[in-house]
Formats: C-alpha cells, structure tokens, sequence
C-alpha cells in the first residue's frame, strides 16, 4: 500500500518582479503597477499593462467629459451674447485636469517601458511628436510583440 501525498501544483504567480514585464496581466494588476512604477523609465512593460492602463484612463476621461457635459446644458446665455457654463462644467474639466497632471510622468514612463519591451529605446516616443504621421508610427511602435532582446534594458 502506497501513501499518496496530494500534488502541489504550481500556479503561475500573477506577480512578476516589478523590473520585469507582467504578460497577461488583469486589468487592476496593469492599474496597480502602473502606479507602483509611477516614475520608472527603466525595464519593460507587456502590451498588457500598457492597454489595460490606457483602457482605464480613457474610461476616467470619458466619465469627467460627461460630468462636463451636464454644465454644458446647463449653460445660460447673458445679454450680451456670452455664455456661462454650469458648475458641472468647471467640476468635469477640473477633474480631467487633475487626471491628466497626475499620470503624466507615468504614463511617459509606461510608453517608455513599453518601448523597450520591442526593444526599441525609450527615445522612439519623440516620433510621436512629428506632425501628422508620428502619432501612428509611436501607435505602431506600441503594438509590436515583444521582443526578448528587449531585457537589455532591465536592471
């Protein structure tokens, strides 16, 4: 008679080393380090962590337009042709205001890191400030698969 001892299986962790990339992160493990790594230019970040984090600052963007939004049909017209917006107005775009000051440098530190993860230096995100085509090749940029090489620039 043999005595079986139950199997430990070995669940991947869903935390990797914060210098390094976490593949298939969930949507608030992508929100947890991008605040972690607040100002963090160094190692890499997997497409994961990059769109999960630009998912949730677009939703944080589109509910502050829509509290906007309800100033601007509040809005009255003076006398004199002007027009005097809402409280909700000033609220929303104070509120987008805030939001964008303070994800900034994280968000600059995250397209970096998701540079290097293509192996591409953090340098590449100034072509998104050339007119008209450098936003698409910096989109391109962000889209590639990540390349193994790009652990050169891991700590």
């Amino acid at each position: 008679m043999s005595i079986e001892t139950p199997s430990v299986e070995s669940k991947p962790t869903d935390r990797a080393a914060l210098s390094q990339p976490l593949y298939g992160a969930s949507f608030g493990q992508a929100v947890s380090r991008f605040f972690t790594k607040y100002a963090d230019f160094s190692g890499r970040a997997s497409r994961s962590e990059f769109w999960w984090w630009m998912l949730a600052s677009v939703l944080v963007s589109i509910v502050g337009s829509v509290i906007a939004s309800f100033g601007v049909s509040g809005a009255t017209l003076t006398a004199d042709g002007q027009v005097v917006f809402g409280a909700a107005y000033w609220i929303g775009y104070g509120l987008i205001a805030l939001w964008g000051l303070a994800t900034l440098v994280p968000a600059l530190a995250l397209y970096w890191r998701r540079l290097h993860d293509t192996n591409k230096s953090g340098g590449f995100f100034f072509l998104g400030l050339i007119p008209f085509v450098g936003s698409i090749i910096l989109l391109v940029l962000v889209l590639l698969p990540s390349d193994p090489a790009g652990a050169r620039f891991d700590r």
